[in-house]
């Protein structure tokens, strides 16, 4: 199966942006549903972004909408996040997800595959 390592974190100032990438080691890359996630200090884990085996096909969450853009290179095997007008309610630990999949359809649950997170932080 495909491991995950996300990169790009750091720490901006409120309307800064950020590029965050997750590296996968496998070769059957386009085969897997991917998706972004994250979980702030105190809070539940929450979907912010999901995006087909393709890349035609994304979901956003209402809270980033307009602001960020997932998006996949399947020829390199990485996965993406644009953040851009970053809020500090988007400080969060980041992580990467995937799911071995037959459809090029969205998911939004089931994800099995976890990359270790990097941290966001923006500060106001």
């Amino acid at each position: 199966q495909v491991q995950l390592v996300e990169s790009g974190g750091g720490l901006v100032q409120a309307g800064g942006s950020l590029r965050l990438s997750c590296a996968a080691s496998g070769r059957t890359f386009s085969r897997y549903a991917m998706g972004w996630f994250r979980q702030a200090p105190g809070k539940e884990r929450e979907i912010v972004a999901s995006i087909s085996r393709s890349g035609v096909n994304t979901d956003y969450a209402d809270s980033v909408k307009g602001r960020f853009t997932i998006s996949r290179v399947n020829a390199k095997s990485t996965m993406y996040l644009q953040m851009t007008n970053l809020k500090p309610e988007d400080t969060a630990v980041y992580y990467c997800a995937a799911r071995f999949v037959v459809a090029d359809a969205v998911l939004t649950s089931g994800f099995d595959l976890w990359g270790q997170g990097t941290q966001v932080t923006v500060s106001s």
